[in-house]
């Protein structure tokens, strides 16, 4: 039985403890956690010595910390400078969780620390004192064996001889010191490993994601009550980030882009600092970071609330394909047959309106390459899996495999109609003809960037779309826009669920 299938039957023998939290807004237990550290050592061959580094403290005490996903993944643990050690031996998998001290000094900058005695209670391994690592580490290690490495590390993991060209990250320096006092052992980079795992998501974890996609989803909402000409960008992100708040979110999952105009037509633009002006497109991707999960949202919509017809033509064919590639999710599919699908509907409606030549028509893009004239207009992926990262892993996007139960990820094609995009391509003969035949679409079309970008969650029997309560159609988004009125209450039930999660 692979690794992949024999973590989901642990997780389906945890989804009863899980329903009841997964149902109330979720929460991961401490029971799962556990089954996700004794899967990642059992996936492991031979005894060995397991080590999982957390991040560290900021510089600043005033700056945000953020736990590694791949820590918080096995152990739920969200304080800085902690580590993970677990020994495998015989059979046996002994479990320590190093921690910092309680110090009443530094707890009135940073806040109460669980402390080494509060380990046993809240998770059930033995706490030991952050400063006592590396002397247990040495102790395990003197007489060889395997470590198994988890972290922030470059070049398998610090198994490379220290040295080179390569920025040694500060994981990596504690594993090239371990290497140089124990000159025999063999270390390994089990992140693929915990990735893997982390490929197959619990229904707590499924909970958890949808929790944030319908609490972002309502940020969009409130947002087209809002928009309207001469509001600046930041307005509306600060709108969304304190919707999310309101509703028990962690806060935005992401840096909130809300790009009017000619930003709309940047794929990152964030410094949401611009003025909306009428007959312009906003282009909002923007969502809710909740108990530790991830969504991931764009809406575009027109500042005066009505679509021109030029906006509708590019509207129409960015949400066609994004509909063209959702009738294909259920399982067992390949992403990559969402993507054809989607693309399909790009190189056609492209075409049509006049932007492309044809839907296989290519440009020169330079040192003798030619590229595809979509790639002009649409130049990012069809999507990716969330959940503790926004960009996370799902083990139907690993080497082509099949979407499975449980994959969560997001849908977003977008077009984006640079207003300079003829004057930065290539200047050959073959792209000064693409110029003459496309400039009176480019001239129609300019600046206008659409991005359609909806959650999914694969079913037995299809697909669920958790940030659906967002309009996504012309129709609907002209309505919801025409709705003004006073920023609704907040959602009782997830702020109920929050308290539960971050007491």
């Amino acid at each position: 039985m692979t690794l992949v299938r024999s973590f989901r039957s642990l997780l389906c023998a945890l989804a009863l403890q899980s329903l009841v939290g997964a149902v109330a807004g979720a929460q991961v237990t401490q029971a799962e956690y556990a089954a996700r550290r004794d899967a990642l050592a059992k996936s492991l061959s031979g005894d060995g010595v397991i080590l999982v580094l957390g991040n560290r403290e900021p510089k600043e005490n005033f700056q945000n910390f953020w736990q590694s996903e791949p820590f918080n993944y096995l152990t739920g643990f969200l304080e800085p400078d902690a580590a993970l050690v677990m020994v495998k031996k015989g059979g046996t998998i002994e479990q320590m969780l190093f921690v910092e001290p309680r110090d009443p000094a530094q707890e009135v900058w940073t806040g109460a620390r669980l402390g080494v005695e509060g380990v046993k209670p809240k998770t059930g391994m033995t706490g030991r004192v952050a400063t006592a690592l590396r002397a247990t580490l040495d102790s395990l290690l003197t007489q060889g064996g395997t470590l198994h490495a988890v972290g922030d590390l470059s070049r398998g993991g610090g198994a490379d001889v220290p040295g080179g060209t390569t920025i040694r990250t500060a994981d990596d320096q504690f594993i090239d010191q371990l290497k140089l006092t124990h000159r025999n052992i063999t270390v390994s980079d089990a992140g693929s490993v915990v990735n893997r795992l982390r490929g197959v998501k619990s229904p707590a974890e499924l909970a958890l994601i949808r929790t944030a996609a319908q609490i972002s989803a309502k940020a969009h909402v409130q947002a087209m009550h809002a928009i309207a000409p001469e509001l600046a960008e930041f307005e509306i992100q600060a709108l969304a980030e304190y919707t999310f708040r309101r509703n028990g979110a962690d806060g935005p999952s992401y840096g909130s882009i809300v790009g009017s105009g000619p930003n709309s037509t940047t794929l990152h633009y964030n410094k949401d600092d611009r003025f909306m002006k009428a007959g312009e497109m906003v282009n909002m991707d923007m969502a809710a970071y909740y108990g530790g999960y991830s969504a991931d949202i764009t809406r575009t919509v027109p500042v005066t609330g009505s679509f021109t017809p030029a906006q509708k033509d590019i509207y129409q064919i960015v949400l066609d394909a994004q509909l063209a590639a959702e009738r294909q999710v259920k399982p067992g599919t390949r992403f990559a047959t969402l993507n054809d699908s989607a693309t399909a509907v790009l190189r056609h409606g492209l075409t049509t309106i006049g932007l492309i030549e044809s839907p296989t028509a290519t440009y020169d893009c330079g040192n003798g390459r030619s590229c595809p004239q979509l790639s002009l207009y649409y130049m990012h992926g069809l999507g990716h899996p969330i959940g503790l990262d926004v960009h996370d892993v799902d083990v139907g996007f690993s080497s082509g495999a099949p979407l499975a139960v449980g994959s969560a990820f997001t849908i977003e094609p977008g077009i984006y109609v640079r207003e300079n995009l003829l004057a930065i391509i290539p200047d050959t003969p073959r792209n000064a003809a693409l110029r003459s035949k496309v400039a009176a679409g480019l001239k129609k079309y300019a600046n206008i960037g659409v991005r359609v970008e909806d959650d999914y969650i694969v079913t037995a029997t299809g697909f669920e779309r958790p940030t659906s309560e967002a309009p996504r159609t012309i129709a609907e988004i002209e309505k919801e826009m025409a709705r003004k009125g006073p920023i609704p209450a907040r959602d009782a039930a997830t702020v109920e669920a929050y308290k539960k999660i971050r007491p």
